[in-house]
């Protein structure tokens, strides 16, 4: 049976007061079964603090890992899972028995598990909007979906095209619109991305990772058009109901 018994986990990040992760797993923690648990948030300005808040805080259990250090703290884990090396990006980490540091990504696996009930046969391609870390785990769950998908920044890259370029086509082509940026997030809850929002159709899905507002301006604009949209609520309990089996297994 698994120690229950004072243990304490985190969210990194910066500038997270906002924090989904902390009011939900405080939230779980009352329940008596989880009784001794704690979270906290642990806000620091460069990923170079993070050895020191490690070395600081030895009683460490595991962490969630948010914007901008999904990528960043790679370097400062000891060992990666095999999803996460593919995906490239980390949102848990588990400190394990023997105190090393092991990085997952269970933002992949929430994100999956909340698209997949609103699939249907004509959502064939994905447009990502935003290249950082939280894309890369979309990016890996179409990839097990067998949805192929183009990444969409504000700059053109290779394999990546600029805003642009999206026209009446692009939405043909595409039926399922991502929004892996922060544009739309509190307190700036009346920008979007820079999208031809009157090509959406009820053929397509608008999804934005932004829980808080429920409804962004991206997800009320394609909602007008009669598009079928999604938060990220779904997500982040998915993905952190998961965190919660890794830190236990």
């Amino acid at each position: 049976m698994i120690d229950i018994l004072r243990r304490r986990f985190g969210l990194l990040g910066r500038n997270i007061s906002y924090s989904f992760s902390k009011g939900y797993f405080t939230e779980k923690f009352k329940d008596e079964v989880f009784a001794g648990n704690s979270y906290e948030n642990f806000d620091i300005p460069e990923i170079n603090y993070f050895t020191e808040l490690v070395k600081n805080n030895p009683d460490l259990k595991g962490l969630n890992v948010t914007i901008p250090y999904k990528e960043q703290v790679i370097p400062f884990l000891d060992k990666l899972s095999k999803k996460a090396t593919l995906i490239g990006a980390v949102n848990t980490i588990k400190f394990t028995k023997n105190e090393k540091l092991k990085g997952y990504n269970t933002d992949y696996y929430g994100f999956k598990k909340s698209l997949k009930p609103l699939l249907e046969p004509h959502h064939k391609k994905a447009l990502i909007l935003g290249t950082g870390g939280a894309s890369k785990g979309v990016a890996f769950a179409l990839d097990e979906l067998n949805i192929p998908y183009t990444f969409v920044s504000r700059e053109a890259k290779e394999n990546i095209i600029n805003y642009d370029l999206i026209n009446g086509t692009t939405f043909d082509n595409f039926q399922i619109i991502i929004n892996c940026t922060p544009v739309g997030t509190s307190p700036n809850t009346e920008a979007c991305p820079d999208l031809p929002y009157d090509f959406f159709t009820d053929k397509h899905i608008a999804y934005d990772l932004i829980y808080n507002p429920a409804e962004t301006q991206f997800l009320k604009n394609a909602k007008e058009r009669g598009a079928i949209i999604k938060n990220g609520y779904d997500m982040l309990i998915f993905q952190a109901e998961k965190a919660w089996k890794i830190w236990n297994k």
